[in-house]
């Protein structure tokens, strides 16, 4: 197996194995937009790592959780809604990262890599960002998983129980931000959040438990990683359309399989 076709398979294996869970306190606490906004100032963050010379997978981690505390900082300011503020940010951010780009004529080529994915882009050195992103991640939803799922259960509840809340929300905002950071290369900036959210969803038709949701979503979103791959490499197709292609389709057999096999006992 080529080197690259290695290292894309363990780079998206361990993004969905921590997308799975997290992305299940995404839909739970309805965050994707959030996702949204973090993913498209990660282009931003590119093109300022590009202006400024410096390491791109540090300038964007860097971008990812700063802008994630400006989000947590403007969400309690009030002058806005969430969703006009979110909206303003997402666009924005994306708009002037793709235009620092444009204007830089050695990566013209690579525009679509950074908004799509592109397996050839996956380095050993990326590989070892993205294993230890995930890995802090990972350690960090074990350590406080119930106390996540306490406040997203009843956030009024937690806080009388002594929970801070406000914390534990930025820190959940931050680790979708270092997700985001770590996870580009693979999924592409415009289809990132996509792999938190649809492997969840999927799952959900499933589960009965907040724990089941989350394996499932993790196994979900393995599985659309490596079939996904596989059909890059087959057929030359971008990577991150072709691993979100596959979720949506696991997404549809997973709703449409309840209801297949109802209609077949009726009968």
């Amino acid at each position: 197996m080529a080197d690259f076709i290695l290292r894309a398979f363990i780079a998206g294996i361990c993004i969905a194995i921590v997308a799975g869970p997290l992305g299940s306190f995404v839909v739970w606490r309805r965050m994707s937009y959030f996702g949204d906004t973090l993913a498209h100032s990660s282009l931003l963050g590119i093109a300022l790592g590009i202006l400024m010379d410096i390491n791109l997978q540090l300038a964007v981690i860097a971008s990812s959780i700063v802008f994630a505390f400006v989000l947590i900082f403007l969400q309690t300011r009030k002058t806005l809604s969430t969703d006009t503020l979110l909206g303003i940010l997402a666009h924005s951010t994306l708009a002037i990262g793709i235009l620092i780009l444009s204007l830089s004529s050695t990566v013209q080529v690579n525009l679509v890599a950074y908004l799509f994915g592109d397996l050839l882009t996956i380095g050993s050195t990326d590989l070892y960002w993205i294993i230890a992103g995930t890995a802090v991640i990972g350690i960090l939803l074990l350590k406080f998983w119930n106390t996540f799922l306490t406040i997203t259960v009843h956030e009024e509840l937690a806080e009388v129980e002594g929970v801070a809340v406000g914390k534990f929300h930025a820190l959940m905002v931050l680790m979708v931000a270092l997700l985001i950071a770590v996870s580009m290369k693979i999924v592409g900036v415009l289809l990132i959040t996509s792999l938190l959210i649809i492997p969840p969803a999927a799952a959900r038709r499933f589960a009965s438990t907040p724990e089941q949701m989350a394996l499932g979503a993790s196994i979900t979103g393995c599985l659309s990683v490596v079939l996904g791959l596989v059909m890059s490499y087959q057929w030359d197709t971008p990577a991150g359309p072709s691993v979100v292609a596959t979720a949506c389709v696991l997404f549809l057999i997973a709703y449409l399989s309840p209801s297949l096999s109802r209609s077949t006992r009726n009968q």
